[in-house]
């Protein structure tokens, strides 16, 4: 027992410095942010502490009676279940690409699919509002030679949320290809082989071979895109601001501008703890979904030959 506990203790003053930099660098940010959700910490308390009061659940009724925050909730929710399948299709279909036998100079399309993800998202933004301008754009001068009439991509509240999702996906999709690419390199070559032997095509294999045991790396790709696509800021505030008539403010933005452009930061707070129940769901239901399928497929016996 003794040594036991002097292994204990030794283990708990290897992981103390690390433990203690995580409670003040995660948990206790976290804690205060909570309780500044509480009250109504504005430039006059900034100003003055002793005008700092605490007002319960106010922040949270009002954000939940602003149809802005609703507004700003449906365009996230717009762009994360619009941006997120298309960027994972782009992205699979980019890895596929690569992973071909018919594909040459994989290492020069590796690098160039993965450059836009190593440019800073302010260059990147700059660079598609001028694509996107409406007089001197070179995708309405591209479209125009098909007899298309220009479009105001960001100004026009219906298409400046598809131009967004466009510039986000060319932007992420090199690093989800990464990530699939490595699942699709851990499959078996030889489950292909036996595949082509049995008469299976190129569209059989996919479906039945590729698909079925990239589903995991799938699963963590898509729960990352949604996260990340969940904290949309930068591509609205370089290149919108929130607008057209607000068609492209997202939650994020919503709660930068709560707190820092009218400086109610106990109503900014207040925002990223709704995000975080929207995130947490968001992250929670489908784990929970997939372990109310499991017991059906044993049951039914599909879960016994995975």
């Amino acid at each position: 027992m003794k040594a036991r506990d002097a292994r204990s203790t030794a283990g708990l003053l290897l992981a103390g410095p690390a433990l203690a930099l995580i409670v003040v660098f995660f948990f206790l940010p976290v804690a205060a942010s909570l309780l500044l959700s509480v009250t109504d910490f504005d430039v006059y308390a900034l100003a003055n502490p002793h005008d700092l009061r605490f007002v319960a659940l106010d922040n949270y009724r009002a954000l939940l009676a602003d149809p802005q925050f609703w507004t700003a909730l449906r365009n996230t929710f717009y762009f994360v279940l619009v941006g997120g399948p298309l960027s994972i299709g782009v992205s699979l279909a980019a890895a596929l690409l690569v992973d071909s036998r018919v594909a040459r100079m994989k290492g020069l399309m590796r690098t160039v699919f993965f450059l836009p993800v190593t440019t800073t998202i302010v260059a990147v933004a700059v660079v598609w509002r001028y694509l996107y301008h409406p007089r001197f754009g070179l995708i309405d001068q591209a479209l125009g030679a098909f007899g298309v009439r220009p479009v105001d991509w960001l100004g026009d509240p219906v298409w400046s949320m598809p131009a967004i999702i466009l510039m986000a996906v060319w932007k992420n999709f090199g690093f989800n290809m990464i990530i699939l690419l490595a699942g699709l390199q851990g499959i078996p070559e030889r489950l292909y082989e036996a595949a082509s032997l049995d008469g299976a095509g190129a569209w059989r294999r996919l479906r039945s071979i590729t698909l079925p045991l990239l589903a995991p790396t799938l699963g963590f790709v898509s729960l990352l895109t949604a996260i990340g696509y969940f904290q949309l800021f930068a591509e609205p505030y370089v290149m919108t601001q929130g607008g057209p008539a607000g068609s492209t403010r997202s939650i994020v933005l919503l709660m930068y501008e709560e707190g820092f452009r009218w400086w109610n930061l106990g109503r900014a707070a207040a925002v990223a703890f709704l995000l975080f129940v929207v995130l947490l769901a968001a992250t929670a239901i489908p784990v929970a979904l997939r372990r109310l399928r499991r017991p059906a497929l044993f049951a039914t016996g599909e879960g016994v030959h995975r």
